[in-house]
């Protein structure tokens, strides 16, 4: 079996119904996606994924009025924070609703649960009778893929459809808000900054903190790594202090005689975000022993950045 690659929703929803995974496009990255009300669907996403069963998934909705099927109940934060940033990258973890398989959420009471900004996948899912689960559509652990070309590399084999929107627009996965406390806690770093969320509901706490027993997607120790090692810090202290072929992955700067990928010429973290998986996918590929790389200024979309490094870096 080899994935089709197409923009054909009428066959990505056939699929779906019958349910079968597609792999579908949103702003973040590629997701790997299947019914969320069926279990079954659910297994054969972590089984294609070989992705540990206690790493819960996101539920992905086509707009507000269909979260009441997928969640218990919807604080007043919840809703403020879906006014001002769905559809868009910020998943919400709220209480679950009896109709979410326990399989989804790794048998935690709350689900992740967020609405994506890309027009094609909106409209498959206002064209379906039920939500979709949809982790990255890459296995577990690996860079996460920005475009369907990704996604048939790493899964073409193993699913049969591929839905074609081309390249993911943000390209870090979204941000996770506990809306659950009292205060609302972001626990993954991801395409909606802490200001922007700060700006629209006030204070809240920040747990990013890695766990073997996640609370939400992503919150794995080692994640979104590349095969070859990554080390990071000072490019030109880590250059002199290896040995070996190193190519390269800066924020702005080139470096002469060494394979380099700049995320960004001009220092925009928007553009490095967008560019770093697929920046790392393309080092990962190229004939060198390891990939050296620097942080990116510590603010806005640059703490997710840094977030992604410091996971693919982990061994």
């Amino acid at each position: 079996m080899k994935a089709r690659i197409t923009s054909n929703l009428e066959e990505a929803k056939n699929l779906l119904e019958k349910g079968a995974l597609v792999a579908i496009p949103t702003e973040t990255v590629y997701g790997l996606a299947g019914n969320a009300f069926s279990a079954e669907t659910v297994i054969q996403i972590f089984e294609t994924k070989n992705r540990p069963h206690f790493d819960p998934l996101i539920v992905h909705v086509a707009n507000r009025e269909r979260v009441g099927e997928v969640v218990a109940e919807i604080p007043e934060v919840a809703q403020e924070l879906m006014k001002n940033f769905w559809p868009g990258p910020l998943t919400i973890v709220l209480r679950k609703s009896s109709a979410v398989p326990d399989i989804v959420t790794s048998g935690l009471e709350t689900v992740g649960v967020r609405m994506p900004n890309h027009p094609m996948t909106l409209e498959l899912l206002r064209s379906l009778d039920f939500p979709l689960a949809a982790p990255s559509a890459n296995p577990f652990g690996y860079i996460s893929p920005t475009s369907a070309q990704h996604v048939a590399k790493q899964l073409g084999d193993h699913i049969p459809f591929i839905l074609d929107g081309g390249v993911c627009s943000v390209g870090v996965e979204s941000t996770i808000i506990d809306c659950t406390q009292s205060k609302p806690v972001i626990l993954r770093l991801g395409g909606t900054t802490i200001e922007q969320i700060t700006n629209a509901i006030g204070e809240v706490e920040v747990n990013t903190v890695s766990s073997s027993a996640p609370q939400a997607p992503g919150m794995t120790l080692s994640h979104y790594a590349p095969r070859k090692p990554l080390f990071i810090g000072d490019i030109r202290a880590l250059l002199n202090s290896m040995k070996g072929n190193v190519s390269v992955l800066s924020f702005k700067d080139e470096y002469a005689g060494c394979r380099t990928i700049r995320l960004s010429e001009t220092g925009d973290l928007r553009e490095a975000a967008r560019n770093l998986f697929s920046a790392m996918r393309e080092l990962d590929a190229e004939d060198t022993t390891a990939i050296v790389a620097e942080w990116v200024p510590d603010i806005g979309l640059g703490r997710a950045i840094n977030d992604r490094l410091r996971r693919a870096a982990t061994k």
